[in-house]
């Protein structure tokens, strides 16, 4: 490897380590300052179903958390996943974190209970899962399909979270973006090549 390819990879990284480490600081910041100074009251701004102002949580869910015990559930499926999510081409990233998070509000916005309020990063977290689990399928090259064999073997527990089992869980938000996640990889997938 050349002194040029390894600082390339370097700057990848680093690149990589500012995203994800800026875009969860932002959510532990959001939340300090929640629970801090305005007592949980930022949640108002989430997701609110079948009203018009309920849209602007399309935009503010994901870095609003219900308390430091969710924020704490969503960070560490939020790096592994986002990371994972970047391997290839960090703009990935960015394209399937878009997707997912309106294909996840606006799926929670149409399907959820009236007056309920829908915070949280995990309809994005599901969104990666389901790239990572469905790139391999798109695109049919062995490299895609053996990365998405050990996303699904490793992370197939969380396919769980998409159904409603749990009380208190947005499960739709899960769904939509899992849903978010399959758009993404269907849209980012690198046609095989012919030779």
């Amino acid at each position: 490897m050349s002194k040029q390819e390894s600082g390339a990879i370097a700057r990848e990284i680093k690149t990589q380590i500012l995203v994800l480490g800026g875009l969860v600081a932002l959510m532990w910041i959001t939340e300090f300052v929640d629970i801090f100074f305005f007592r949980g009251r930022l949640d108002a701004f989430g997701i609110r179903p079948h009203s018009f102002i309920g849209l602007r949580g399309i935009l503010f869910a994901p870095f609003l958390h219900g308390g430091l015990r969710h924020l704490i559930a969503n960070t560490i499926p939020f790096l592994t996943l986002g990371w994972l999510v970047m391997l290839r081409e960090t703009s990935d990233f960015f394209v399937v974190s878009i997707i997912t998070m309106l294909v996840s509000g606006l799926g929670v916005w149409l399907t959820g209970s009236p007056y309920s309020i829908h915070v949280g990063a995990s309809g994005i977290i599901f969104g990666y899962f389901g790239f990572l689990l469905l790139r391999g399928y798109f695109e049919r090259s062995f490299a895609a399909i053996l990365f998405s064999l050990v996303v699904g073997f490793l992370y197939g527990g969380m396919i769980w979270g998409v159904l409603p089992i749990q009380y208190g869980i947005s499960w739709q938000g899960h769904l939509f973006g899992f849903i978010g996640g399959a758009i993404a990889a269907r849209l980012l997938a690198k046609p095989k090549r012919k030779y």
